[in-house]
């Protein structure tokens, strides 16, 4: 069966879905809000929002569709899904690593970091899988590389 529409992930924040939004659509180029929907006041015995609260914002990051929900303190993100970013250069990886971890994100390790809202994200060279795939030995050394490292240095991991 054909989808109507490609796969949008859904991420759930706690009041913060627009923060989040305006956060994200600055850091990636060809990025943008598509629509803001507001709590009503149907339902207010379900969802508990008083009504006129953001209830879903829904963006773009370089064209891949995304969809941020207050559903509440319910939820939190966790390491079991994380967004990839795929990198050409370092410059790329660099800019990226700074943006996402700026105003409260945090450093990981093996590429991985966090955002300020908490959402897990891995930077990482574009030719990774080139890099640890093939030659057992080689992929030995660039994995050395990359768990000895928080952010990824692709000179680095090509030189092992």
């Amino acid at each position: 069966m054909k989808l109507k529409a490609p796969i949008m992930p859904c991420l759930w924040f706690d009041g913060n879905a627009e923060e989040a939004a305006k956060f994200y659509t600055s850091i990636f180029a060809n990025s943008k809000i598509t629509n803001i929907s507001r709590y009503p006041s149907e339902g207010q015995d379900k969802h508990g929002s008083e009504p006129g609260k953001v209830m879903t914002v829904m963006f773009e990051l370089d064209g891949q569709q995304f969809m941020g929900l207050n559903g509440g303190p319910h939820f939190k993100f966790s390491e079991a899904i994380s967004m990839c970013i795929m990198c050409d250069t370092q410059e790329e990886i660099d800019y990226f690593w700074d943006a996402l971890t700026a105003d409260g994100g945090n450093e990981v390790e093996c590429g991985w970091l966090k955002d300020k809202f908490g959402l897990s994200w891995q930077v990482m060279p574009a030719n990774i899988a080139d890099l640890i795939g093939g030659d057992p030995a080689r992929s030995s050394r660039v994995m050395q590389v990359v768990m000895s490292s928080k952010k990824l240095n692709i000179a680095a991991m090509e030189a092992a």
